[in-house]
């Protein structure tokens, strides 16, 4: 039977499945005629096995609808007359969800497309890999920062850098490096950030590069700038008063020898005093000159993992004696308790004095109480962080914009090398140090690892 209906196909097998049934039972009992009984049995099983196949079809087809979804294959139209109403409407259901994910599948094509096409002409270079270092994504500015045409593996720009594949590698989330390179013979500066993401389970990295040759070199022409400010100021203010005290004591020498006169002891007197300037000057100058010397020969830091308790335990024991006399109220906080660092102990014991030292400096203009607050947490990307806050006086704002530069200092007696020292062992760590400070109100330290 040819019948669209499916309700009425299912209707009139049953009736004519029961019709022979029935036929078959008063054979059975009112007749002994075998060849009727194998026909009606034959019939039944026939009607049984058409009744069956048309249930069988309507499954098929709902299968092949689940079938087409898995597959994301949205090319199925299903007839929505002819089949009665049930049937018309659960075809009519199956269109409109095969339309809707053809829909979705074209707005996720679209978006995807939209987002790729950015990608690839964003001026950053970017790069996405799993943990094999099998990279999914890499723009055309990626390319062309790093010198390469096609590349299937970040393992594969060890012919490049070995150092570029080594901070891909170990940098996690948050981190950051500087990696040197050449391309078509001309050194250049990336700036390395990443990112670890996981999606649908598999983890992998977002790497973004960028190339800050011409920003390094403009900010080390600044820094040249601002140091040879500093150093001209500094010799001159030494030399100077030592070439004066120098000229005066050669002319009452010469004046003395020439005219064969003896020296009186007045004049002795001024030589002696001229010559202890001239010393005392002269031993600042050497002093300035070690300060600048210590500053360019810090030492590549030995590493080891130590407890942020220990360390700040030291640092309240070398500075007790300063704080208890200054009245200062000390706050240590440290979350979790056992918080490792991995840093060499030495550098960053003398990072910890110069910032505590400032900051108690800073408290002793404060007439009020005297607070300094220490808190060690992990940040946001699960870096170990160190804060110092106090309620000193506060830092003025071109003075912060300074604060990091060889020889800047705001205090009388300082050498302003204690925060430049610190930003580079901080640097040689691969970490950071930042300062916020409002007038009045206090300043805070903040140390990144």
């Amino acid at each position: 039977m040819g019948f669209k209906n499916l309700r009425l196909n299912i209707v009139l097998r049953v009736i004519g499945l029961t019709i022979s049934i029935i036929a078959l039972a008063y054979v059975i009992y009112s007749s002994s005629n075998q060849v009727n009984i194998v026909f009606l049995g034959i019939l039944i099983v026939v009607q049984l096995a058409l009744l069956l196949r048309v249930l069988d079809k309507s499954n098929r087809e709902i299968a092949n609808f689940l079938s087409s979804i898995r597959y994301d294959d949205f090319t199925t139209t299903y007839p929505t007359s002819g089949r009665g109403k049930s049937m018309n409407e659960l075809y009519n259901e199956f269109n409109n969800v095969i339309r809707k994910f053809r829909e979705i599948r074209a707005e996720k094509e679209a978006n995807y497309h939209y987002f790729r096409t950015i990608v690839q002409h964003v001026g950053i270079g970017l790069v996405t890999f799993n943990k094999l270092g099998d990279i999914q994504i890499i723009n055309s500015a990626a390319k062309k920062l790093i010198g390469i045409e096609n590349i299937n593996n970040i393992f594969e720009l060890s012919k490049v850098s070995p150092k570029l594949v080594e901070s891909l590698v170990k940098l996690k989330t948050g981190g950051s490096d500087l990696v040197e390179i050449s391309v078509e013979g001309s050194r250049i500066q990336l700036s390395i950030y990443v990112i670890e993401l996981v999606l649908r389970g598999e983890e992998f990295k977002l790497v973004s590069i960028q190339n800050i040759q011409s920003e390094l070199e403009e900010k080390e022409m600044e820094a040249w700038q601002n140091l040879i400010r500093v150093l001209t100021h500094e010799i001159m203010n030494s030399v100077t008063p030592i070439s004066s005290l120098a000229s005066t004591v050669e002319a009452n020498l010469v004046d003395n020898v020439e005219d064969d006169v003896p020296i009186e002891k007045d004049e002795l007197e001024d030589i002696y005093l001229a010559l202890q300037t001239i010393k005392r000057r002269s031993a600042g100058l050497i002093r300035f000159v070690s300060d600048f010397r210590n500053l360019t020969r810090i030492p590549e830091p030995k590493l080891q993992e130590i407890e942020v308790a220990k360390v700040m335990d030291h640092m309240k024991v070398l500075l007790k004696h300063d704080m208890d006399i200054r009245g200062i109220n000390v706050s240590l906080k440290i979350t979790p308790e056992n918080l490792k660092l991995n840093i060499d102990k030495e550098l960053i014991d003398q990072v910890l004095i110069n910032i505590l030292q400032n900051a108690i400096h800073a408290l002793e203009e404060n007439e009020g109480e005297k607070h300094l607050i220490v808190n060690a947490f992990l940040n946001e990307f699960d870096r170990p962080t160190i804060t110092i806050r106090d309620n000193g006086s506060g830092i003025d704002e071109e003075a912060l914009t300074k604060i990091f530069i060889p020889f800047f200092t705001t205090k009388k007696q300082g050498s302003g090398i204690g925060l430049s020292l610190s930003k580079q062992i901080m640097r040689k760590h691969r970490g950071a140090i930042s300062v916020k400070s409002v007038i009045n109100e206090g300043t805070e330290f903040t140390l990144r690892f």
